[in-house]
């Protein structure tokens, strides 16, 4: 056989023809993949056309123009986001894993007092307007971020490192929270901060022993002085009471001789009106009520006839009859 009997003759024309439908089959492929788009339940599509802001489109299937010419962002803005500082997390499994190595940049501050102090914290956020978002601010988390770390510095710097490790941590979250809303709001990024969470609050690695002993002799004399004023509040009360007491009692004794004496008195000045009115009979009234008395408590009583003399019947006085 001849090299000729081996050629195949091609038609351009055939050619031209499957190329062109491949061509049509690769555009109506990008065209689909390009306009048709679906957005998840907790986000919001913002669509861009040419560049600008075109509209706000539902969670579910949706169509856009094809080919670049409008572009979708998917905004989660039924979705809480959170930012770290000081640390990131590694896995979020049940026992999670954080780095911290690379980020102590962030999270080492200087206090009001100048003491350096290493504070991790989170911000928990949401956005609540993605046209802001998008388009209010360049690179929205970045700016965030950013204003995040200079509000915690700013509250940091207000307080004493004692202060800042122990007693006025959530006092400094809900500062920087606050402080970080204000600038969010005046920034119009159209984000809500939910919280500021410190996670971790420690003096740095060299002088953290240090630290670890003053912060045990202040437990050590806290301890102390709630250990004194439950004894004072034990011991002083009850003092007051007994005290009391015995002042009550003894105004009542004073209140009882002061009435008795004036009782007395009161009594003699009306005995005597009597017997100056009346002399003998008041000396044999009182006479009387004075035998009244004496009487009773003498026992066996003999009553003899002054001008008896016969002391015979006087002999049994020692019987009792």
């Amino acid at each position: 056989m001849s090299d000729r009997e081996y050629e195949i003759n091609i038609n351009p024309d055939w050619i031209k023809m499957y190329l062109g439908k491949i061509v049509v089959g690769l555009l109506l492929l990008v065209g689909i993949f390009t306009a048709v788009k679906t957005v998840g339940p907790e986000e919001e599509g913002v669509v861009v056309r040419l560049g600008e802001f075109d509209r706000v489109v539902m969670p579910g299937l949706n169509f856009i123009f094809p080919y670049g010419i409008e572009r979708m962002h998917k905004i989660p803005v039924q979705r809480q986001l959170k930012q770290e500082f000081g640390f990131r997390t590694e896995t979020s499994s049940p026992r999670s894993e954080y780095s911290k190595t690379a980020y102590g940049d962030e999270s080492m501050m200087l206090t009001g007092d100048l003491n350096l102090t290493d504070v991790e914290w989170v911000v928990q956020y949401r956005i609540i307007d993605s046209y802001k978002f998008l388009f209010r601010v360049r690179n929205a988390e970045k700016t965030l971020r950013d204003m995040s770390e200079a509000a915690m510095r700013k509250i940091v710097g207000d307080h004493t490192v004692n202060e800042v490790l122990t007693v006025g941590r959530q006092q400094i979250a809900t500062s920087v929270e606050v402080l970080l809303q204000e600038l969010c709001d005046e920034y119009e990024n159209g984000i809500r901060i939910d919280q500021v969470v410190l996670q971790d609050v420690n003096p740095p690695d060299p002088v953290k022993p240090s630290f670890n002993a003053v912060n045990q002799a202040q437990q050590e004399r806290e301890t102390l002085i709630n250990q004194a004023e439950a004894e004072y509040n034990r011991v002083i009360p009850r003092a007051r009471g007994e005290a009391d007491e015995t002042i009550q009692l003894a105004e009542a004794f004073a209140l009882n001789r002061v009435n008795r004496a004036r009782g007395e008195s009161d009594r003699f000045n009306s005995l005597f009106e009597a017997y100056q009115k009346a002399p003998e009979v008041t000396k044999q009234r009182i006479y009387l009520e004075t035998m009244e008395k004496i009487l009773p408590n003498i026992g066996n009583k003999v009553i003899t006839d002054e001008k008896g003399n016969n002391v015979l019947p006087l002999l049994n006085l020692d019987k009792k009859n």
